[in-house]
This record gives structure tokens, C-alpha cells and sequence, in this order.
């Protein structure tokens, strides 16, 4: 998740991408009669989405009208000017970073769905112990990705970490790095684009999935689930605070963890994405590849 800056044309671009009439005090439209317009990325927050609504929301009672939007600027930005229902793209690291920096809006994390591991990947290199010393690795520019993926490189031993920085480390809180590792942060857009350009790349995973990395790159290690993992990085259905209570919002956070789709999940990403259940504990996929960090739990 890149740190949010409100881009100018981000109202005109939902615009654009929506044919709804005013909104209701609900955020629908005609309210609660109206379809659900959820904003979300495409890959994997839209085909999960996507398969809830071919499967299970007509028999729940539930209309969806999904959006896909590319960006992670102007989901939060839709919801704060209702031209948007609910959005599933973000974690609570992402939503408090937007929140602090964004207009005064309040939204609300309603349930977690899915995590997407960070993963270390490379075109040359088949293993960990491989890298050279100088080697370039990049890793993702913004504030609570670039923290999760300098864990990653100490986790597997190449660098330390001072352990005042807490969650908010970047390159320049490296303490130790044996291997004189060149870390250069990069959006995590283009990082899938850059993998070829650098030693290695921290790719979140919906770049690499759409990258289709795990099977064009090698994965050196994994991101380790550390304690508060799911609750810093699961991605989750949010709505602004008055839409929480809508019937709609709380149909649709039911069903995604429905043992249908959290089986959807486990079955289409093989690992790189984990469904989380309704007690907020992840669904481990039995066929993940387990090499890499000795973190995975």
C-alpha cells in the first residue's frame, strides 16, 4: 500500500467511473433498496468480490455494483464524497496512515478478509543464502510496506534494525548490514517492473500477483506472521461511520467469510494470498510453498 496523497483529479475520476444518481443519507442512492457500490482494486480484492456476488449475493438478498478502481488514492477519497457505498482494498496500517493525512473524515474498519504477503522475489537468484554482497534489493516507498519489508530482511539475517524505530523503520534505521545490501524504496506499482533492474524486490501481493511472479520469479522468503500480523495487515471492508449499521455493508462482510470464498481464496493464489476467518485467525494454505522465512506460522 502506497502513503496516500489526495490527488486533485481523484473526485472526477470516480465520477467518471460511476453512473449513480445522488446519494441517500445511506450512501445508495434509494438506501437500502439500491445495490451496494463497493470500490476495490482488481486483483485479488475484485475477483473476490466478483465471486461473492456470482455465488452467493443473490441468495442472501444482496446486489452488489462493483468498481474496480486501479489506485489506492481514490477508494477512501469516493467513500468521504459518497459516490462510493464501501471499499475493499486496504489494511488498518493503510486506513490510519490515509486518516491522519486525508480530509476530516471518519471511516470505519469493519472486518478483515485477506492478507497478501510481502515476498521476496528474484529473476537470478534461486535462494536467500544466494544474494551477493552489494546486492540491490528494492522494497515498497510507503511508510507501513517499506517497515514490513525491511522485517522481512531481518528476518532472514542480512540486515538489523534499531529497535527504536518500531513500526515506522525505513532504509535509514539499518543498524547492521553485512552484506552492504542496497535497499531502494520504489512504489510498490512499479516494483514488479523493476524486478528485472535490481538483485531482488519485496513485491506486496497483489503486484505480484498480477505480475504473476510466483511463477516468473523465484521467492526467496516469505514475510514472517508476526504476532500482530493480521490485525496490522489483513485488508478489509471499510465504510464511513454511518454506513456501518447499513444492512447491505453488514450482508456483505457476512458473506466474505463464508467457507466458500475463504476456500476460493486458499484455491486461486496458492499461498501469496491467505483468507482470514470470522474469528480473525488466517487460513493457512496447506500447498503454499513453505521456502523462505522460517517465520510462516
Amino acid at each position: 500500500m502506497r502513503t496516500t496523497s489526495l490527488a486533485a483529479g481523484a473526485t472526477a475520476l470516480v465520477l467518471a467511473m460511476t453512473a449513480c444518481g445522488a446519494p441517500s443519507e445511506q450512501g445508495g442512492g434509494d438506501g437500502e433498496d439500491a445495490p451496494l457500490r463497493v470500490g476495490v482494486n482488481p486483483v485479488p480484492h475484485g475477483d473476490i468480490l466478483t465471486f461473492i456476488d456470482e455465488n452467493l449475493a443473490e441468495e442472501a438478498g444482496l446486489e452488489l455494483d462493483i468498481q474496480e478502481i486501479a489506485d489506492y488514492n481514490t477508494p477512501n477519497a469516493a467513500l468521504v464524497d459518497d459516490d462510493l457505498d464501501a471499499n475493499y482494498f486496504q489494511h488498518r496500517e493503510f486506513l490510519g496512515e490515509w486518516q491522519e493525512n486525508g480530509p476530516d473524515a471518519d471511516l470505519t474498519y469493519i472486518t478483515d478478509v485477506h492478507i497478501e504477503r510481502l515476498g521476496l522475489y528474484s529473476e537470478d537468484t534461486e535462494d536467500i543464502d544466494g544474494l551477493d554482497d552489494g546486492a540491490e534489493i528494492a522494497v515498497p516507498n510507503d511508510p507501513a510496506n517499506l517497515n514490513r519489508a525491511l522485517r522481512i530482511l531481518e528476518a532472514e539475517g542480512l540486515i538489523e534494525i534499531d529497535p527504536e524505530a518500531g513500526e515506522g523503520a525505513t532504509e535509514n534505521d539499518i543498524t547492521e548490514n553485512p552484506q552492504d545490501l542496497v535497499v531502494t524504496p520504489l512504489e510498490a506499482a512499479q516494483l514488479p517492473r523493476s524486478i528485472s533492474d535490481v538483485d531482488a524486490a519485496i513485491v506486496n501481493g497483489n503486484y505480484a500477483i498480477e505480475a504473476d511472479l510466483a511463477e516468473e520469479a523465484n521467492v526467496l522468503a516469505w514475510e514472517p506472521e508476526g504476532e500482530d500480523y493480521v490485525e496490522s495487515y489483513a485488508n478489509g471492508l471499510v465504510a464511513l461511520d454511518e454506513n456501518v449499521d447499513d444492512e447491505r455493508v453488514q450482508k456483505l462482510a457476512e458473506l466474505m467469510h463464508d467457507e466458500r470464498v475463504l476456500e476460493y481464496i486458499q484455491d486461486s493464489w496458492e499461498g501469496v494470498v491467505l483468507g482470514v476467518d470470522s474469528d480473525g485467525e488466517v487460513v493457512e494454505d496447506e500447498n503454499a510453498d513453505d521456502e523462505g522465512s522460517d517465520g510462516e506460522e
